[in-house]
């Protein structure tokens, strides 16, 4: 009997052992990492809304993926568009438009870029996609409309882009009837003012297509000549436009308020039959030069508030 039971203890006694042994392993592989260059890191999400984190090399697109709720990790601004640092709090700036901070781009490992097609050609396009995949928008062809239904299709956002539309139309419709009720179907247009030159803005981008396309107003006399941004005139041909309304924009180069104060009191401008009647409306640089979704939604807040005073 004595023989059998130390047979049998030391039966188990070889099976815990064995047991034991057994276990070391399994524990050993559950904890070991897996070194950086053999699994790569995947770039962090954004925690505000688990979106992949995208770079803009266009304060314009910029201002698109913010009218799609996402706000960019890192963008570059524009070196005559001043930021407006609330819109931008969760966001690193990059440099400007024309010379994008390299490394700093490379240091926020972002999933995707969005760049202008303009500047793309001219920087080079390879340095960007060698970083993150890049999608390149062309701002001259279609309108803000066309590029942020282009970047919602990118970013799986195409429902979110066509009720930012929706909700801008049924906007736009409102400040019509605000405007309508102060000029009537009186001309207008709109000028900028710098210590540099006065100038006319015209038919196109960015203040031609909200006043005289989205609002429908009818374009002061001459004005429609000018299909570009904006044509450069001397005050004495103001008289020429005969605007019944003229947005007024002050540029943020020293010293265009000074030049806007002896403006007004030069006898040209004080004869002008918009400076007359009161009629004389003040603009801002952002958002009215920032075309893209946004700034032209914005444009139409500044003007709502305006006309419903």
């Amino acid at each position: 009997m004595k023989t059998k039971l130390i047979m049998i203890v030391g039966m188990v006694s070889l099976l815990v052992l064995s047991a034991c042994g057994q276990a070391t392993p399994q524990s050993s592989a559950a904890t070991t990492i897996p070194s950086a260059s053999s699994t790569p890191a995947k770039p962090a999400m954004n925690t505000a809304n688990n979106d992949p984190r995208f770079a803009s090399i266009s304060i314009f697109l910029t201002s698109d993926l913010l009218a799609l709720g996402i706000s960019p990790a890192g963008s570059a601004t524009s070196d005559y568009l001043p930021t407006v640092p609330e819109r931008f709090k969760d966001t690193k700036f990059l440099g400007f438009t024309k010379d994008p901070d390299m490394e700093a781009l490379l240091a926020l490992k972002p999933d995707a870029i969005f760049i202008d097609a303009e500047f793309a050609g001219k920087q080079g396009l390879a340095k960007f996609e060698k970083i993150a995949k890049t999608h390149v928008i062309n701002l001259d062809e279609g309108t803000w409309r066309d590029h942020l239904k282009a970047i919602g299709k990118l970013v799986n956002r195409e429902q979110k882009a066509e009720d930012f539309i929706k909700d801008y139309q049924a906007q736009t419709e409102r400040v019509k009837i605000l405007i309508h009720n102060k000029i009537g179907d009186g001309t207008v247009m709109a000028v900028r003012i710098s210590a540099k030159n006065l100038r006319v803005y015209g038919m196109g981008r960015p203040l031609g297509p909200i006043l005289f396309n989205d609002l429908g107003l009818k374009p002061a006399k001459g004005v429609e000549k000018i299909t570009k941004n904006f044509e450069v005139i001397s005050q004495e041909v103001f008289p020429d436009y005969d605007a019944d309304a003229i947005f007024v924009l002050v540029g943020f180069e020293d010293g265009s308020d000074k030049i806007f104060e002896q403006l007004k009191n030069n006898p040209i401008w004080q004869g002008l039959k918009a400076v007359k009647a009161n009629k004389v409306y003040m603009i801002t640089e952002q958002p009215w030069l920032d075309y893209s979704a946004l700034g032209n939604k914005l444009a139409l807040d500044s003007l709502e508030k305006l006309f419903a005073k």
